[in-house]
């Protein structure tokens, strides 16, 4: 497998010298509830653990809790409570949310506040290699001292310092400069260290964790593009200069930001969609599809209607994994190629959208197969694994009433009989297709009832989008009109409509 690296800005391949590869994802600042652009970055590396672990690969995977910094304690002020409350309150926010993304819950889970000691003995060794000098209190990284500096940013020393914003604190030797160690404030959270009391910076709180738990050479280091600088630029230079060890990581791993309009979705701008919204209009795995329809590095745009489109892809994967009744041909359904070609795209710098577009072309040959009565049971077991290692549940997330399956299979019967009389039969193999001969109701299990039930609907709105399209507007407003009448409310987008259950 190759993954692109932030350092060297080429594809590299991933090698190790065992089976076992060690992941470090910067993870929350749990000052606020979670938004969207923290499931994105989840999900994009769950889906990297996921492959791995699929190529043979055993993962070690740590991602940390940034659980004191400014912001921590700015929001406890403003909310009128303490950091470790806030902390602990939005930290099992984004674990439930991660959960019901069907994210895989990394195996270590460091906050900085219980790494306090690792921190004051790494910057304790970094001042004693004259890396870190202290100054009243607080203690501040030589940068001028590493020849390494600006490598993973691609920025120069003299181009930051004539060109961005600098620093002019008095304390620094170089506005360059950055904090190991914060002197105490009044009210703020503090710690008992050599210089005194008080609290560690961002950067080297990740170098603590990485360093105890994954040791000072790792695998893969990741998180969002938005922190390769100043983050991860400080945390690269400060951890290579405590170990003498480089790299300190074989790649550097960043996803492209979630936008909303022409903004980076954002807190200081006020534009933040929370992950608890989007989970109440759409399932889980349509929020999944959205995020690698894109490729992981490219900036993705937000939109509901972006979203509601992937209700109908996850339907056709689930369609594409019920049985098959009507088996009559010894020919098995063969998808060995389309395994390689989905390994071959995951390969190449965890290329998700390709790899979808082979997952998706096995759909339609088990679909195709299907009508053929060739046997398909081995190529859906490889459809579901292949759906596995992109973290589709493909279970049914709309729970409905047991009496509409019923009312919504007569009212399939007046749309076959309404298309069937105005010739446009076309669109009927939509129904065909999803539709069970002499089906018995009563013996449904909730589970298959519910799913079936699910996959008629989408199929009835499917028809529905193909009527508007040709502008056969009075058959749309007629299946329109009879969902309402059942409280399944039909939502028009510019080009889809979408269903939801409003009882």
């Amino acid at each position: 497998m190759k993954l692109y690296d932030t350092l060297s800005r080429e594809l590299k391949e991933v090698r190790i010298n065992d089976r076992s590869l060690t992941m470090y994802v910067c993870g929350l600042t749990p000052y606020s509830e979670p938004h969207l652009g923290h499931a994105m970055k989840a999900i994009v590396f769950d889906v990297l653990r996921r492959y791995l672990e699929y190529s043979g690969f055993e993962v070690i995977h740590v991602e940390n809790i940034t659980d004191i910094d400014d912001k921590m304690i700015n929001a406890a002020d403003q909310n009128n409570t303490t950091v470790t409350e806030i902390a602990k309150e939005n930290t099992k926010i984004y674990f439930d949310q991660m959960y019901a993304l069907n994210v895989l819950k990394p195996h270590i889970i460091p906050k900085a506040t219980e790494e306090i000691e690792t921190i004051i003995n790494i910057i304790k060794t970094l001042q004693e290699k004259d890396y870190a000098y202290a100054a009243e209190g607080d203690v501040y990284f030589r940068v001028r001292k590493s020849d390494q500096y600006g490598e993973l940013s691609g920025r120069s020393l003299d181009g930051l310092k004539s060109g961005a914003r600098v620093d002019l604190n008095p304390l620094k030797e170089d506005p360059l400069d950055f904090v190991l160690w914060k002197s105490k404030k009044q009210e703020e959270p503090s710690w008992q260290s050599p210089w005194g009391e008080g609290r560690p910076g961002w950067h080297i709180e990740c170098t603590a964790m990485v360093n105890r738990y994954l040791g000072s050479q790792i695998d893969i280091h990741g998180g969002g593009q938005d922190l390769i600088f100043p983050h991860h630029e400080n945390e690269n230079v400060q951890s290579e200069a405590f170990s003498s060890s480089r790299p300190m990581s074989n790649h550097w791993v960043h996803n492209g930001l979630l936008r909303f309009g022409d903004d980076k979705m954002s807190k200081s701008i006020g534009n933040l969609v929370s992950v608890s919204d989007v989970l109440s209009q759409f399932s889980a795995d349509a929020v999944r599809l959205f995020f690698l329809t894109s490729h992981y590095r490219s900036p993705l745009t937000f939109t509901e209607e972006a979203i509601a489109s992937q209700e109908a892809a996850i339907s056709r994967l689930k369609n594409a994994l019920t049985p098959s009744n009507k088996t009559s041909s010894n020919k098995v359904l063969e998808i060995n190629q389309d395994v390689d070609l989905f390994e071959s795209a995951m390969n190449n710098d965890l290329n998700t959208p390709q790899a979808l577009a082979i997952l998706f072309g096995i759909v339609t040959k088990i679909n195709q197969a299907k009508s053929f009565g060739e046997d398909i049971v081995p190529a859906q077991e490889v459809l579901r694994k292949l759906s596995k290692v992109l973290g589709f549940t493909l279970q049914n997330d709309k729970v409905l009433p047991d009496n509409l399956l019923s009312e919504v299979l007569d009212f399939t019967n007046q749309i076959k009989a309404k298309i069937l009389d105005s010739g446009n039969t076309d669109i009927l193999h939509k129904l065909s297709d999803v539709v069970l001969d002499d089906i018995n109701v009563g013996k449904l299990d909730n589970n298959k009832r519910n799913a079936y039930l699910v996959n008629l609907l989408d199929a009835i709105t499917e028809i529905r989008n193909y009527l508007r399209t040709n502008k056969l507007y009075e058959l749309s407003d007629f299946v329109r009109d009879g969902l309402a009448e059942m409280d399944v409310v039909l939502e028009d987008s510019k080009d889809k409509s979408f269903w939801k259950y409003s009882g």
